[in-house]
């Protein structure tokens, strides 16, 4: 980006959501983060004020819509404007478990957060964008809403809906300025990866990936950022899979 604008990313207590916080921060780019988990989102903010960036934190459940506004407002309060944002908080919920046996505390549990909680943002972001002349948003959806795997329905169906908000939030903002795209990350060694597979299933996936491995929070992060640049005004309604070659198979 060629001028510090102000980019609030949801999740951003660890992972993705910190790695990509710390990405912006990094560009020159005023940071807002926002979370659950107050000690870990304040711990990112003071390593991003120690390398000389600028970031606040405020902590908010996503999947409650006024705390949503409430954190947009805040936003607005402190910086007075929003540019861009990152909706990154996520669950992975009940995997490896056979469709029939999915419960329906398990769908809510993770539409509540994958799902709702996009929109909730959204729809929060979006007017908030409208005031200052547009802006962008990047939302976190991964290959299970790209292609199927055993084991991941619902899981799977909760990010197949997030790809689905963007590319239908893309056209109806493409002439308000607005640009709406996603990333859709492969294996990546974040927290929620170290729950869902241990080192005998980290071998099994890395064999499946074209390069060999797992990718890394900060790759993730830079297709983010560049997603989120005004200099790819003409890109919108994409979803981007940083994958090391897995969708391409």
């Amino acid at each position: 980006m060629s001028e510090s604008n102000v980019i609030l990313v949801t999740g951003a207590t660890s992972g993705i959501g910190a790695a990509t916080a710390k990405a912006f921060a990094a560009a020159g780019h005023r940071v807002v983060l926002a979370g659950r988990r107050a000690d870990k989102g304040l711990a990112v903010v003071d390593a991003i004020r120690a390398e000389g960036g600028e970031a606040t934190f405020f902590p908010a459940d996503v999947s409650n819509p006024e705390e949503v506004q409430s954190l947009v407002d805040k936003t607005l309060e402190t910086y007075g404007r929003l540019d861009a944002a990152f909706n990154n908080a996520g669950v992975e919920g009940d995997t490896l478990v056979p469709f029939h046996e999915q419960s329906a505390e398990n769908y809510r549990h993770v539409f509540d957060v994958n799902v709702e909680a996009v929109l909730n943002c959204m729809k929060a972001q979006v007017p908030a964008m409208l005031q200052s002349g547009g802006g962008a948003i990047v939302n976190n959806a991964s290959i299970a809403g790209l292609v199927g795997f055993n084991g991941m329905s619902v899981y799977g169906a909760s990010k197949h809906a997030v790809i689905g908000l963007t590319r239908n939030a893309a056209l109806e903002y493409a002439q308000q300025g607005i640009r709406v795209n996603a990333v859709a990350p492969g294996p990546i060694e974040t927290e929620m990866y170290d729950r869902f597979a241990n080192d005998e299933v980290r071998e099994q996936i890395n064999t499946m990936v074209p390069m060999g491995r797992s990718g890394t929070a900060e790759e993730v992060a830079s297709a983010v950022v560049w997603l989120a640049d005004p200099a790819n005004s003409y890109t919108t309604g994409q979803v981007i899979a940083v994958d090391g070659g897995f969708t391409a198979q």
